[in-house]
This record gives structure tokens, C-alpha cells and sequence, in this order.
């Protein structure tokens, strides 16, 4: 794995995002000199004695926080629980303070992705929940500009602030031409402001 990296972050209970997040390290992956690295967090418990196996069953490994720490850009994805972030990916951010007292995420850009099995189930306000503690972080903010013409044209997900996925059923996780296009210009995009910023 390189030093150069784009931490693809998320959390996924029922596959959409993990989804979203395969097809934003492809877009990642597509420029050069930088790489995608998939994790995600672990789940929160109802009851406070239970605790995860250190290896999730499927799918990505688990964050670390140094993880988060040494990247070069941050790409972060939530399914929208009315209107807001998933709790296991806030509690995960809420355990950064020691990255932020130090500042290791100033200056490093990130951007949000988000799924919703409606079509205004709160895509757009999920997005700017997962930028309001990476703008304290002192990250710079990068959305999907309109020269995506996906972002024009698209009757599912896509949003400026974020690539999003419109999930018509709770289990849905196929995602549009559309979508899966805008998920890969927001990987190829949050790569290359990596690699402009690291200069």
C-alpha cells in the first residue's frame, strides 16, 4: 500500500454504501501516483458489554485511527438516518480528538457519499452532517461539480454536495449508470486535489 492514499471510510449496514464506496476507489484508483484504501467501522452495540471481533465477517477491515491519520484524503460515506449520519460512523469520528489537537487533517480534502431509500430522505443534509466535524478537522470541503453532466441528467442519486444512491427498497443496493458514474469521478477528483494539495 502506498504512502499516498485516499482513505475510503463508511459505514454499510445493508450494502448500498459499500457499493458506492467499491466504485469511488475504482475512480480513485484510476489516477496515478495514488491509491484507494476501503475500510469500514465497526458497528455500535445496543448493549454496552458487547464488543466486535477485531475482523469484521465480510467486506472491508475495520479503520484505525492512524489509518485516518496518514492519509492523504478522506473519502466518508453513511446511509441517511433521517437526515443524519449513521451512528457507528459518528461514534468513529468522535474518538479523533487526539488527530485533531494535533491537527493531522488540516489542509487534506475530503468529500461524502450517502444512500437513501427515498428521494428526499435526507441525502443532501446526510452529506453536510459528515462535513460539519472534517471542517473542524480544518479539511477542505470538495463536492461534484456540474461538469459531470451525470449530476445534470440523473432520476436517482447524485447531489453537488456528494455522490449519492437512491435505494428504492431498504435491501436495494444496485446502483444507476448515473451513480455509478458520479462515484467514480468523486474517487478520480478527491484523488487529484490529493496529489495538487500535497505539492
Amino acid at each position: 500500500m502506498s504512502n499516498t492514499y485516499v482513505l475510503v471510510l463508511f459505514y454499510s449496514r445493508h450494502g448500498s454504501i459499500a457499493e458506492m464506496a467499491k466504485y469511488i476507489a475504482r475512480g480513485v484508483n484510476s489516477v496515478a501516483n495514488i491509491e484507494a484504501k476501503v475500510r469500514q467501522v465497526a458497528p455500535v452495540s445496543e448493549t454496552s458489554e458487547a464488543t466486535s471481533d477485531a475482523i469484521p465477517e465480510q467486506g472491508a477491515p475495520y479503520a484505525t485511527l492512524d489509518e485516518l491519520a496518514q492519509c492523504s484524503a478522506l473519502a466518508i460515506g453513511s446511509p441517511s438516518y433521517f437526515g443524519s449520519m449513521a451512528a457507528p460512523l459518528k461514534h468513529f469520528i468522535d474518538q479523533t480528538s487526539t488527530i485533531w489537537m494535533t491537527g493531522g487533517l488540516i489542509d487534506k480534502p475530503a468529500c461524502a457519499f450517502t444512500s437513501a431509500s427515498s428521494m428526499h430522505g435526507g441525502h443532501e443534509q446526510c452529506l453536510q452532517s459528515m462535513m460539519i466535524p472534517l471542517l473542524h478537522h480544518g479539511m477542505i470541503w470538495a463536492g461534484l461539480p456540474y461538469k459531470n453532466k451525470a449530476l445534470i441528467g440523473t432520476t436517482t442519486g447524485g447531489t453537488p454536495y456528494g455522490a449519492s444512491h437512491l435505494a428504492t427498497t431498504t435491501s436495494e443496493n444496485t446502483l444507476s449508470k448515473d451513480e455509478i458514474a458520479l462515484c467514480e469521478a468523486q474517487g478520480r477528483r478527491i484523488a487529484e486535489l490529493a496529489l495538487k494539495l500535497a505539492k
